[in-house]
């Protein structure tokens, strides 16, 4: 019994520690995003907490090898694992609000700190392995045998550890809890070991698990975020989902909170904002027939602003709408009124949903992008192929990209890729924001097509707004950049181009612009 809790012992570390790893990254996610750049740190840190703890494990092996240190010291991984969030609250919710002020020291100095809290935990959990295989070698002349077999077992409950947290325990209960649940299954059966070993010692260590649900019941009930005008939060596959309502508008807000990703009110019709730019998209092409929309599709419907916009200027044209996250498609639904009748929101990948699907659209409107979060494979060539396989001979597709106001390579990136695959790309910056809208049509077209467009609708009984928006768009239309860029299925380096802007931006001072 001894020696199977011992494999069992390592195959729920194995498990505690990659569930950690996953479960901090929405930890720090909901606060400050999940950019590769949060990713390489987390990552990073913590292969380097788990070097130190390989070479302790190997030397406190060799001057303790006996089960009752091995198992006190797994106690104290679950322990101190279980305390993270738990300490880690009080600085979280201070960030969120140096973020949604955008103190950057503050920020980067809650960050740092975050992650050493990891230390001592990771450092410990890897000590496990290497003491495990000292106190399981019998005979010298099976060591491969039983190294291979620990480390078979922390690896597979790695995997489980890859898999619970995201799919299943951060949905369901939260990030605190799912560290909660790593740390007590990992003392529970370190308690077991222990007791079967040393029961005083066991008896002794009791306090930890009694300490932990204390301070988990006193510290971990109320919001993740404390944001004003805040009216929902949930935790879903994807996202943290932040929902704010301010002077009767309500805003969908992930993750970090930079971005406002959907809008709505009961009488709001424009939004002011990038949604609107949308509806100007099939009037690049020549006055009459080559305008009128048939279909519409939306890779990264969100709450459906777009949609709406849409369904109640253009009209009930049928529209498919991708969202990866089916959690905030809820959200819409209930917050957002995103119920219009010809809407069919679908929960998928955006590429592979438009790759899967059986219609052609007059127009496919692209609200996926946002620094420094833009999906590599909606952005090469290969994929503006399957957009133009997609769109009718009128076709247009229209997209919003981030930028700031001195650095405008991705306007550059993007005018090349899509100029490859596009007749015509049209740019116009979105005033008093730091967005782009980027037009590309399957025909030939030019400016004076809007103009002509406008005309033609102020002598008709036309939504105020779709003139407006015409207006709007010939007055911020941008010379086209001439790019040779082509980003490709294999080669798109969209992070190197997005880091290089938000750091350039953050360090360089402009941040105070915001302010």
């Amino acid at each position: 019994m001894r020696r199977n809790l011992l494999l069992i012992v390592v195959f729920i570390a194995g498990m505690t520690t990659l569930g950690i790893e996953l479960t901090a990254s929405r930890l720090l996610g909901n606060v400050y995003g999940t950019s590769n750049i949060v990713w390489a740190n987390i990552i990073g840190l913590i292969l380097i907490y788990l070097t130190a703890g390989y070479f302790l494990g190997g030397r406190w092996a060799d001057r303790w090898p006996y089960p009752t240190p091995f198992y006190r010291i797994i106690l104290w991984a679950s322990f101190t694992a279980g305390l993270v969030p738990i300490i880690s609250r009080p600085v979280l919710l201070r960030a969120a609000m140096a973020v949604e002020h955008l103190e950057t020291g503050l920020m980067l100095g809650s960050f740092l700190s975050i992650l050493v809290l990891f230390s001592v935990p990771i450092t410990l959990l890897g000590t496990i392995s290497p003491f495990a295989i000292r106190l399981s070698i019998e005979d010298t002349d099976h060591a491969g045998r039983v190294s291979g077999k620990i480390y078979a077992l922390s690896t597979m409950g790695s995997i489980l550890g890859t898999f619970v947290p995201v799919l299943i325990l951060i949905p369901t209960i939260g990030t605190a809890r799912t560290f909660l649940f790593f740390s007590f299954t990992l003392m529970a059966v370190a308690l077991l070991g222990l007791a079967l070993h040393d029961r005083r010692q066991a008896l002794i260590h009791l306090w930890m698990p009694i300490t932990l649900a204390g301070l988990a019941f006193f510290t971990l009930d109320g919001p993740i975020k404390a944001s004003s005008g805040q009216i929902f939060e949930a935790e879903s596959s994807y996202n943290y989902i932040q929902v704010i309502e301010r002077d009767g508008v309500r805003q969908l807000l992930l993750n970090e909170g930079q971005g406002i990703h959907s809008v709505y009110a009961p009488d709001l019709t424009a939004t002011n904002g990038t949604w609107d730019y949308f509806l100007a998209a099939p009037y690049f092409n020549p006055p009459g027939e080559a305008t009128e929309v048939k279909r519409l599709g939306l890779i990264g419907l969100a709450a459906g602003t777009i949609s709406k916009l849409y369904s109640e200027v253009i009209g009930p044209v049928p529209i498919d709408g991708w969202e990866i996250d089916a959690e905030i498609i809820e959200v819409g639904r209930s917050l957002f009124d995103m119920t219009e009748p010809n809407l069919n929101p679908i929960a998928a990948d955006g590429r592979w949903g438009l790759t899967h699907s059986a219609h052609h659209y007059t127009v496919i409107g692209i609200d996926a992008y946002r620094l420094p979060y833009i999906p590599w494979h909606l952005t090469t060539r290969e994929f503006f192929e399957e957009v133009r396989d997609h769109l009718e001979p009128n076709g247009v597709v229209v997209i919003n990209i981030g930028r700031t106001p001195d650095d405008r390579r991705l306007i550059e990136a993007f005018s090349g890729t899509m100029g490859a695959v596009f007749p015509s790309v049209h740019v116009v910056d979105v005033p008093n924001t730091f967005n782009t809208i980027v037009f590309a049509t399957m025909m030939e077209t030019g400016p004076e097509n809007l103009v002509a467009n406008e005309l033609a609708l102020v002598s008709k009984e036309t939504h105020p707004l779709l003139v407006d928006i015409l207006h709007r768009t010939i007055q911020n239309l941008q010379p086209t950049p001439d790019s040779s860029i082509i980003f490709t299925d294999d080669l798109a380096p969209i992070e190197q181009i997005t880091n290089s802007i938000a750091l350039r931006f953050i360090f360089g001072g402009s941040v105070e612009s915001l302010r």
